[in-house]
Order: C-alpha cells, then sequence, then structure tokens
C-alpha cells in the first residue's frame, strides 16, 4: 500500500482550517481517510469561542477514531457520534444554533478487504480508480447546482441555503445532518486507488480548467500531492486578470490524500 498526504494553507500567516488524516489499523486489514475542509466564515459573530480549526482538529480527530475504532459503524453514523462530541465539547460555552457557528465539508472512506465505503458532504471530493484505469468522481454537488446569483451575499447564504432544504449542508453541529451525505459502498476488487481533496486542490478542475477528474487523478499518481497543490499555486498566482479566480480568495488552503490499495 502506497499513501501520500499534503496539507498547506492558504495563507502562510493563517492557520490551515484543512484537516487530513489516513488511518491503517494494527490488524493490517483495511484502513480509513478522513479529509474536512473548514468553512471561513465571514466577519462578524459566529456564536462561538473557537477558532475554525480547533473544530476541524477535534472533529477530524474523531472521526479518524470512530472509523477505525468502531468498524462495523456505518460511516454516516460514525460522522453522527462524532459531531455529538465534537458538539458536546464547547455546547456550555457556544451558541451550536448560530448560522455560523464552526463547520466543514466531510470527505471519509474505509477499507477491508471486501468492501470500501465513501462519504462525501458538500464541496471536497473524492476520486475511485478502478483496476481497468477508469476514474470515477464521488462528489455532494447540491452546492454546484445552486443558481450563482442566489450566492451573492453571506447573509442570504446563511438564512436560506447553508444545512438548508434546497441548499446544501456542511458538517456543524446538528449530527443529523450525516443523514445527508452522499454516502455508498463498492467491492474492495473495484477500487485500486483512490484520492480526496478539499476545494483549494479541486481548483485544477474545477476553477483552472487544467484537467478532468481523470487528468487530475493521473497527475498525482505520477507526479504527486504536493506536485498539484504547488500547481494550483502556480494557477492562481499567475491569474492576475482574475479570469479564473474571480470573486473567490487568490489562494485557499490545499489537501490531498492519495491511497494505492
Amino acid at each position: 500500500m502506497r499513501t501520500e498526504l499534503v496539507s498547506e494553507p492558504g495563507d502562510p500567516t493563517r492557520p490551515n482550517e484543512d484537516f487530513a488524516s489516513v488511518a491503517l489499523p494494527a490488524s493490517g486489514r483495511g484502513g480509513a481517510l478522513v479529509v474536512l475542509d473548514g468553512v471561513t466564515p465571514p466577519k462578524g459573530p459566529t456564536g462561538c469561542l473557537h477558532s475554525v480549526p480547533w473544530f476541524t482538529a477535534r472533529l477530524g480527530g474523531a472521526l479518524t477514531e470512530l472509523t477505525v475504532s468502531l468498524p462495523d459503524v456505518p460511516l454516516p453514523e460514525a460522522l453522527s457520534l462524532a459531531l455529538a462530541r465534537t458538539s458536546a465539547s464547547h455546547a456550555h460555552t457556544c451558541d451550536l444554533s448560530h448560522p455560523r457557528t464552526p463547520q466543514a465539508t466531510v470527505v471519509m472512506a474505509r477499507w477491508s478487504p471486501q468492501s470500501l465505503e465513501y462519504l462525501v458532504l458538500s464541496d471536497s471530493a473524492l476520486l475511485v480508480e478502478a483496476p481497468d484505469g477508469a476514474v470515477t468522481a464521488l462528489l455532494d454537488d447540491r452546492l454546484a447546482l445552486l443558481p450563482r446569483a442566489s450566492l451573492t451575499t453571506d447573509a442570504h447564504i446563511d438564512a436560506h441555503l447553508r444545512n438548508k432544504e434546497g441548499g446544501f449542508f456542511t458538517a456543524a453541529a446538528d449530527p443529523a445532518v450525516a443523514e445527508r451525505a452522499v454516502t455508498g459502498t463498492l467491492r474492495r476488487a473495484e477500487v485500486r486507488a483512490l484520492a480526496a481533496l478539499t476545494d483549494g486542490a479541486t481548483r485544477w478542475v474545477e476553477k483552472f480548467r487544467e484537467g478532468d477528474w481523470t487528468d487530475l487523478f493521473t497527475f498525482v499518481r505520477k507526479e504527486g500531492a504536493r506536485a498539484l497543490v504547488e500547481r494550483v499555486r502556480e494557477l492562481e498566482a499567475g491569474d492576475v486578470e482574475r479570469a479564473f479566480l474571480g470573486r473567490s480568495k487568490t489562494h485557499d488552503d490545499a489537501s490531498v490524500v492519495y491511497v494505492e490499495l
């Protein structure tokens, strides 16, 4: 098995809000990965005393433990348990009902000799490569499908779209959001390798159009996860006219986990 992990902040002077882990149980049978992309809140109150990195570290740590220590618990239930644990750790000090309470996108995968389970919530991505080289992108595309006109203000997003019917969902304080994730199970024999990426890394496809998902997967396999992030940074720095980035931040936290099974 080959594993590779890279996670870099968009701004070296600010904490990285992503979380990435690979867990390989002592039994040597199977493993799991977890990738979170913390949602940067706009300026203003969030109802919480804690930062986004605080939240992603605790949620990511809980998910990493639970996916390994409870191998028979389905991933949505593991996410629900991890959210409940994380929420309990600060419910006594913070208003977790606030729409800007710390939150994150989620990608999880867990494999055994028989199967590979996956969970995707919001706009991070999980790419799965079959033995014949075909690459499938497992995505939660609800945010991408929203009309761009509805995403013009943070207040509108918070009030009408985030964690609302007809909008999109992120992991925040409510354990029930786990039921909204895109989930599934594949036969282990159908999977040769996989890659999980936050949207700071998927910019290679989604903003800069350097290739499709298969091209991105091939790039990571041949050049490595760090090379992908470095190429994204070059593209961001070169887009001085913002023809590709538009109103997006110039640099975003970027994480990639690559696993060859």
